[in-house]
């Protein structure tokens, strides 16, 4: 992902910005609010939050001592399949110490994005990824594991224009979502057209595609981060290749995910 000078302000802006919407609905949680399961099965709202800061701190490790990130790395995928799991059962604070670890680490990073620019290229599980490309799946992360957090305390999740990020990267990983389930991807591209929060229409693929996906953005970021079940939104999907998609769209990487059941969310909490 190349981005300008400009661009890769805004986006740091927008990770900025959905980092202090996290961080205002854990602040002031008592002990036992922390310890509410949220829909990601086995995991608690401290657990989500562990997750957030321990890969903060792993992204800006990458690019400040790029051999203490490998380090660390082939550490932690040498423990076993459920190493992400073990990361949440080892770390046990306090939620007061837990939040003020997600927030220093969050602007640790922000400050290392900043400093190295948007070109410069680090490590990481998987092949190297540019600031800007890593930066784009923090801020992925946090709206996803953010709505856990919100859905487990039964708040409602801002709907903005930061979410075209999610969107961007649900589109890009099409191909790579098929692959995780074993699937041959479709060779047929597909034209995506969501209306965002401000109004504006954000598409793409090419306008005369036979398959589309269209729909709400949010509606689209809750699919392909598996938040939301796919019938569960109001999106609308031509059969073949694009409903397909939805089926098994996955923004993040990993093993296939789970998801969400479908009308497990009974209530709309995707905006306020």
């Amino acid at each position: 992902m190349t981005l300008g000078d400009k661009e890769f302000a805004s986006l740091l802006g927008d990770l900025d910005a959905e980092t202090a919407d996290l961080v205002a609905a854990l602040d002031g949680l008592s002990a036992a609010q922390w310890a509410l399961a949220t829909p990601a099965q086995g995991w608690n709202i401290h657990d989500q939050v562990v997750h957030l800061a321990c890969f903060d701190d792993l992204a800006a490790l990458g690019f400040t001592h790029p051999e203490e990130f490998r380090a660390a790395a082939d550490g932690l995928l040498a423990t076993g399949n459920d190493w992400v799991d073990q990361i949440n059962q080892r770390t046990r604070f306090q939620p007061e110490a837990t939040l003020r670890w997600f927030a220093e680490s969050r602007a640790v990073m922000s400050r290392v994005f900043a400093t190295v620019g948007a070109g410069a290229r680090s490590q990481w599980f998987g092949p190297p990824m540019s600031a800007a490309s890593s930066a784009t799946a923090r801020l992925m992360e946090t709206w996803a594991h953010g709505q856990d957090v919100y859905d487990a305390l039964g708040m409602s999740h801002a709907v903005s224009d930061r979410v075209r990020h999610v969107c961007h990267l649900g589109v890009i990983t099409r191909g790579f979502a098929f692959d995780l389930h074993g699937l041959e991807a479709p060779s047929e591209e597909v034209r995506v057209e969501l209306l965002a929060a401000s109004g504006e229409v954000w598409t793409w693929g090419p306008a005369d595609a036979a398959d589309r996906v269209t729909g709400q953005a949010n509606d689209f970021a809750l699919v392909v981060t598996q938040r939301r079940h796919r019938a569960d939104t109001t999106l609308e999907a031509t059969p073949g290749p694009a409903e397909d998609w939805l089926q098994v769209a996955q923004a993040f990487a990993g093993a296939p995910g789970g998801g969400r059941l479908p009308g497990q969310f009974t209530q709309d909490t995707s905006s306020r």
